[in-house]
């Protein structure tokens, strides 16, 4: 059989597109590429559509099924289109039953879920950091954002479902999970437990042999105080934090319909500095928005030092389709391009900050491939071993390296010979 899947969007869409390869070749399909599309953006949808093209015009003989939120939202300009075959939403796309039927357009109503259903454990063998679904949907309706229509409201999993997906993980070697969803700090509240850092304390103590937890993306302003606890205290719990905070200034956070002010990111991120100097602020930062003046944008740029952001995401605001912030008043192009770039180099300066605080030092390293790595803070580091052969490092290893020097974009060390965490 011969089954394909192309995956684009959040991490929580890859974890998907395992899945979905495995209800595809269980329902027998042979000759046939999947385009587990995202929706974020117009420009996503654009990319899903090019996508199609190019992959039935590289395979004329084989299906083409599009599928993930792109599908959700915009299911009929997909099963209109001459190349695509058939059109699954998102839960239909983890179900084999579904790629039995015959129809072009086979889109449930998301916004009816109430519950969600815990993933199959798949494993993960191309991945050193392996991935678990804790919840799906949001209940937030942000400006720019499609993805609660993709997503449905926020469904979480019960804690022995994750526990036990992790527990497996584990046993097939992993070292490290990350806990992926839409919104992982909302985890919880619909299914009686009090927030993710219950699952979190439920994880560290009912799977021991894991060494390493990560999290996600999560929204600052809903951290439950245990898990803010254990963010600081925990150190099985990594040292890196990736914030959703798509704007530095307050006038634009309300436009977005954000739920927190500059003060409140700033604040947060210095009080986990102060308490864990070797937490690391990764961060989303949109470019551009509709009705940004110059003062608003200079906010957003000096949040990046503010917050100390070492990993930081620029999306150049592209107005999505069906979103109240596509009806706002845009801002030219040449604009928006420019405050990217400025975003981007402002990054630049505090990832190069980070990495240089980091040389001198020894770091655990989880082995991603042959000679390259990543800190519990995330960096990348790249290393060379005296080890060869059989006794060289391999993915999902967690090595000791000394880092010796970084070049701006990751760090450099080496590792001698017996040095293994």
């Amino acid at each position: 059989m011969s089954v394909k899947v192309e995956n684009f969007g959040c991490r929580l869409n890859a974890l998907e597109g395992d899945v979905t390869h495995a209800a595809a070749e269980a329902a027998g399909l042979d000759k046939t590429i999947i385009i587990n599309g995202c929706a974020v953006t117009g420009e996503a949808l654009r990319q899903a559509r090019q996508a199609a093209r190019r992959a039935k015009r590289h395979a004329p003989d084989h299906e083409i099924i599009v599928t993930g939120c792109a599908a959700q939202t915009d299911g009929p300009t997909f099963a209109d289109m001459p190349e695509v075959t058939r059109v699954l939403g998102n839960e239909e796309k983890l179900d084999p039953t579904a790629y039995a039927s015959d129809s072009p357009l086979d889109v449930g109503d998301i916004m009816a879920r109430t519950r969600a259903t815990p993933l199959p454990a798949t494993p993960q063998p191309s991945r050193a950091r392996a991935f678990v679904q804790v919840q799906t949907g949001c209940d937030h309706r942000c400006t720019f954002c499609i993805i609660p229509f993709g997503r449905g409201n926020a469904r979480s999993v019960p804690v022995d479902a994750v526990v036990a997906q992790a527990r497996d993980l584990v046993a097939h070697g992993h070292r490290e999970i990350v806990l992926t969803g839409v919104d992982v700090t909302s985890y919880g509240p619909d299914i009686g437990e009090t927030g993710l850092g219950g699952l979190v304390r439920a994880i560290l103590d009912q799977v021991p042999d894991l060494p390493r937890l990560r999290l996600s993306s999560i929204d600052a302003v809903e951290i439950d105080p245990a898990l803010l606890d254990m963010a600081i205290h925990e150190e099985r719990l990594m040292p890196h934090l990736h914030l959703s905070l798509q704007a530095g200034d307050n006038m634009i956070l309300k436009r977005m319909k954000r739920r927190h002010t500059r003060e409140q990111a700033v604040s947060f991120c210095e009080k986990l500095k102060a308490q864990r100097p070797d937490i690391a602020f990764g961060a989303d930062l949109i470019a551009g928005f509709p009705t940004e003046t110059p003062e608003m944008f200079a906010n957003s740029l000096a949040l990046v030092a503010d917050c100390d952001i070492a990993w930081l995401h620029v999306f150049p605001f592209s107005p999505r389709p069906g979103t109240p912030a596509a009806r706002m008043p845009q801002l030219a192009g040449d604009i928006i391009k420019e405050r990217a770039a400025a975003l981007r180099e402002a990054g630049a300066r505090q990832r190069e900050k980070t990495l240089a605080a980091r040389v001198g030092t020894h770091q655990s390293v989880l082995v991603e491939k042959p000679g390259e790595g990543r800190t519990p803070c995330f960096a990348r580091v790249e290393f060379q071993a005296n080890q060869t052969g059989r006794d060289a490092p391999k993915s999902g290893d967690i090595v000791t390296l000394r880092i010796t020097d970084h070049d701006g974009e990751r760090l450099l060390g080496e590792m001698a010979l017996g040095e293994r965490a």
